[in-house]
């Protein structure tokens, strides 16, 4: 047993289905749907079964559970005895970043700085991946999740996620087991930037190629996905943001796979609070990879 599937076991407890859980944690499902496999084979018991309308624990997935949250809370305890060794922090840390990591990443890492460090006002600032950049550089804000770091940046890495092609249920491509960017680039689709610069025309733009028919753009990836259900195009969108329920489109895989990578970048206008170093040292802790 690790942290990561005691973690997934109270999340998906708490949110009562793969999805919410996953967004709560800012993992992908199949993520978290491997984290809980592993659990259960380790233990060699049932402690979840699928419904209808989401997921429920077994009774010893309820025992289980109990004792998840107990050791989940004795290990928080220590980190905050160990801070209270060092004496009350305070101060305050201004943190931006776009609407996808604050949907995903963002909110599991923010209460558990808050849960540790209490006396340190968070300000979390959601725009662009742009604007990120541009804050970071002029020092507005200490810290900013950003796409993509170069390793000069020296990031903590937050998360990766896979693009995938989404397609309407009858459409020619939805058969196929992989499509290319191309293929996609030359059909009707529906354009989805989650608030970010980086997205499906920009990684069109990238491998000199051009969305060709555009039928319409929106902000929010799951308007996209909506859309693409109804008919109204082909898209291509991040892993993590796919619903736990597909019916009515198909997701697919690109014949050259791409992703995109979120890390966690300290202003170079400014050096680093206090403040802002005990965040990035939380980051790192959680982000930190467990062994089985």
């Amino acid at each position: 047993m690790n942290l990561t599937q005691l973690q997934s076991l109270i999340a998906v407890a708490d949110a009562g289905s793969f999805t919410a859980a996953a967004d709560k944690l800012g993992v992908t499902q199949s993520g978290m749907s491997q984290a809980l496999a592993a659990l259960e084979e380790s233990l060699g018991v049932k402690l979840l079964t699928r419904q209808p309308r989401g997921v429920e624990l077994t009774a010893f997935g309820e025992r289980a559970l109990d004792h998840a949250r107990t050791a989940l809370s004795h290990l928080e305890a220590i980190e905050r005895e160990a801070m209270a060794l060092i004496g009350e922090e305070t101060g305050a840390i201004r943190l931006a970043g776009f609407p996808s990591v604050f949907a995903t990443v963002l909110p599991p890492l923010l209460r558990r700085f808050r849960t540790l460090h209490p006396g340190i006002d968070l300000v979390p600032l959601e725009t662009d991946d742009m604007e990120v950049e541009a804050w970071l550089a002029a020092g507005s804000i200490d810290l900013g999740v950003v796409l993509n770091p170069s390793s000069a940046r020296k990031a903590v890495p937050l998360g990766r996620d896979v693009w995938v092609p989404i397609l309407p249920a009858a459409h020619p491509l939805s058969r196929r087991p992989s499509v290319s960017l191309a293929e996609l680039a030359a059909a009707p689709f529906v354009l989805a930037t989650g608030g970010c610069h980086t997205n499906a025309r920009s990684l069109a733009d990238a491998e000199g190629l051009t969305l060709q028919n555009v039928e319409i753009e929106v902000r929010d990836w799951s308007s996209a996905i909506a859309l693409v259900r109804e008919g109204a195009g082909v898209s291509l969108v991040p892993e993590s943001t796919l619903p736990e329920q597909q019916r009515g489109f198909r997701v697919s895989k690109l014949t050259s796979p791409l992703h995109r990578e979120f890390g966690l970048v300290a202003s170079s206008a400014r050096p680093l609070s206090r403040a802002g170093n005990l965040f990035v040292e939380v980051a790192r802790r959680s982000t930190a990879p467990t062994s089985a």
